[in-house]
């Protein structure tokens, strides 16, 4: 089963990178490779987060954009909060950082990485109140594996920001993120 925005259900909906300059970030990633438009949250901390079964308070801007069905997130951490992000950055720099699954089921995505005997390095809750926990499989696969719980309110944001990719000009580049309405 296909997803709003054409990417599987308990499927890679995301390739998401740590960097080091948002701005910058989006402007090569467009030049290079065509995705966008993209959609920008200058700052802000999730309401509930914690790295390593620890409380933290990550603060982020973050980006997201499409070529095709395929989202791509960027990432930049502004503060110096213990977190998977400055984790990754330490050990091999700036980057590819995961694979954003989809989980309709959030319980039961986590259930099967856990299953798998998977460290669930950072969780938390979205502005939404989806929930995201990210598992340490960099070992193995190169980056982390992040369970996205797929509301209805997230993937209407995820389509409303994949529509917007389809047939984009180029124009207006950077855009604010759409409202997460339940």
């Amino acid at each position: 089963m296909l997803l709003n925005f054409g990417q599987p259900v308990d499927g890679i909906i995301q390739m998401a990178f740590v960097v080091e300059d948002i701005h910058a970030a989006m402007r090569e990633f467009t030049r290079l490779t065509g995705a966008g438009p993209w959609f920008l949250r200058e700052g802000g901390k999730f309401p509930v987060q914690t790295y390593r079964g620890q409380p933290t308070d990550v603060e982020l801007a973050i980006a997201m954009g499409y070529s095709g069905s395929m989202q791509y997130e960027l990432m930049q951490q502004l503060n110096d909060a213990p977190s998977v992000y400055t984790e990754v950055i330490a050990a091999r720099g700036y980057g590819f950082h995961h694979f954003g699954i989809s989980s309709p089921d959030y319980e039961a995505g986590v259930a099967k990485y856990r299953a798998e005997g998977f460290d669930l390095a950072y969780e938390a809750t979205v502005p939404s109140g989806a929930r995201v926990g990210y598992f340490d499989t960099v070992s193995l696969i190169g980056g982390m594996v992040e369970v996205i719980e797929m509301t209805s309110v997230t993937e209407r944001m995820f389509t409303q920001m994949q529509q917007a990719s389809v047939g984009w000009d180029g124009s207006n580049p950077v855009r604010s993120r759409p409202p997460m309405k339940t």
